[in-house]
């Protein structure tokens, strides 16, 4: 399959929908929960729930909205994700009391697996042929400027005119923005054939034995990664305080995680293009279980926290284009909406989950160090699963 004409205008449209989504749908959150929390007389626990709620429903929806953009083109979902963005948006800025919200927050769950990075993937892999792998790191650049970009917006507006107007302004960035760009920008993908290079299968049967394997041990892998990323997400400052220093020092130290996963995905870019992606997922892997065992150890070494910081964000990074590529390198394009849906579904309960499992062994006793050792477990039981999972593919002869 050839990539379609205009490439580079259609990874620039979706690159802006995607700042645009992850912004106004996943980071604001961070910013908004307090005033929103306060508007609905509320602890901010309750906001950070419904938060939870619809990351919950992003995995329900995910393996449905992945069949869906293999039978349908990823055009129409990501233009129908736009909608509901809006719509939930609207609905969460209208809310007066908590089920309203809830509700909001279901609506947004929905539209998340419709326009970010799961309904993307897949539609880009429909468009960009041999370019696939290319284009997807050229995605993942703008995808990573989202919590940059609207961390600051999102106060500023707060501070200028509350969180009801700014959550309405959000609404009408996904209507006016991102909707033409998804229905206008993006072509109608073009008849799904066999990638360039591509050894494995690419039609319709169903999946083999060997791939169904492979494809559970695959999902287990990035299911743990996305409990650790969440998990990091949610308490990374904390534990950096605790290592030593100032609050401040430790929200600048962990404010560098997100540049670092630029410069990890453009060395990725400019590097690993000519590497098989399943060994760039060994050394993302590899990379993060080993992050988290120097925060575990930076309460004896203080200066391991910035090698932390500087491992995981770079690592963290190329996973999200190791997410999108894998997949398609194991299993081929024609199938990937629908495999994509099932990686994705679990790792949306993972994510959905991680900040309250976590918050639990605080409360009972825990300190970060021991949070470190559990994720750093978890993280080097994922880099043991993915590489089953790539052995499966490189013996056939191993199916235990």
């Amino acid at each position: 399959m050839n990539a379609v004409p205009g490439l580079p205008r259609v990874v620039a449209a979706l690159g802006i929908t995607q700042i645009i989504g992850w912004g106004s749908l996943y980071y604001s959150v961070t910013v908004l929960a307090a005033p929103m929390a306060a508007g609905l007389s509320c602890d901010p626990s309750w906001v950070f729930a419904g938060f939870s709620a619809a990351l919950g429903a992003s995995g329900l929806a995910a393996p449905a909205t992945g069949r869906a953009i293999d039978r349908l083109g990823g055009r129409t979902v990501l233009s129908a994700g736009s909608l509901l963005a809006s719509a939930g948006l609207l609905l969460l800025a209208s809310a007066s009391n908590l089920p309203w919200m809830f509700a909001g927050w279901l609506l947004i769950g929905l539209a998340m697996t419709g326009c970010l990075y799961e309904a993307a993937f897949p539609a880009l892999s429909q468009l960009a042929g041999a370019r696939y792998r290319s284009a997807l790191t050229a995605l993942t650049l703008f995808g990573g400027l989202a919590s940059t970009a609207f961390w600051p917006l999102a106060w500023h507006l707060n501070e200028a005119m509350g969180w009801r107007q700014t959550l309405a302004a959000f609404a009408a960035l996904n209507l006016v923005v991102c909707l033409p760009l998804h229905r206008y920008a993006l072509p109608r993908a073009p008849g799904l054939q066999p990638m360039r290079h591509d050894t494995t299968s690419t039609d319709h049967a169903p999946l083999s034995r060997q791939q169904r394997l492979c494809l559970m041990w695959l999902m287990t892998a990035f299911t743990l990664n996305a409990f650790v990323f969440t998990a990091i997400g949610a308490h990374v400052v904390g534990a950096l305080n605790e290592v030593g220093g100032s609050k401040a020092s430790a929200v600048w130290i962990a404010a560098l995680i997100g540049p670092l996963q630029l410069a990890g995905r453009m060395l990725e870019f400019a590097f690993a293009r000519h590497v098989s992606a399943r060994k760039v997922g060994m050394a993302c892997f590899a990379l993060t279980a080993l992050a988290l065992l120097l925060l575990w150890q930076a309460t004896v070494l203080s200066g391991l926290a910035l090698l932390f910081v500087i491992l995981y964000g770079a690592a963290n990074g190329v996973m999200t284009i190791v997410r999108g590529t894998v997949p398609v390198e194991l299993f081929g394009r024609a199938q990937f909406g629908r495999i994509n849906g099932q990686l994705a579904a679990p790792a949306f309960f993972a994510k959905a989950s991680a900040p309250m499992l976590i918050a639990l062994l605080l409360d009972q006793g825990g300190s970060y160090k021991q949070m470190a050792l559990v994720l750093a477990a978890i993280s080097t039981a994922a880099f043991i699963i993915y590489l089953k999972a790539d052995r499966l593919v490189s013996d056939p002869g191993n199916q235990i």
